[in-house]
């Protein structure tokens, strides 16, 4: 997935830096992403490898997050050696969290999204 065509127009985060955010997540999650639960349509659960600084950097990320697409509850967990992370949206924003799982599930394979 190479294009943001996916990105809600609710989401306020200028055009020009969101390919900036999209690499900011994939960095994050490429090689730590060890597991990926969808709990529902409207929720879906990231377990990352910690590691010293990784859940700052998950909660930043996830805040800054929140501040241009609103529609995002992110929940951030620490379980041992593992960061948890939950994000849920309302009904209208599905397609939105189906595109993170898709995005998510390539780089989780080792491929690129």
């Amino acid at each position: 997935m190479t294009d943001l065509e996916w990105v809600p127009q609710s989401c306020t985060l200028p055009t020009a830096e969101r390919p900036l955010r999209v690499a900011e997540w994939d960095g994050l999650l490429a090689g730590r992403l060890t597991e990926m639960h969808r709990a529902g349509p409207l929720h879906l659960r990231l377990v990352l490898s910690g590691g010293a600084g990784v859940r700052e950097q998950v909660r930043d990320l996830a805040g800054r997050e929140s501040g241009c697409c609103p529609f995002f509850a992110f929940t951030t967990l620490a379980d041992g050696t593992r960061i948890l992370l939950d994000i849920a949206v309302d009904q209208a924003h599905e397609p939105v969290l189906d595109a993170v799982a898709e995005r998510a599930g390539a780089l989780m394979a080792g491929g690129r999204p």
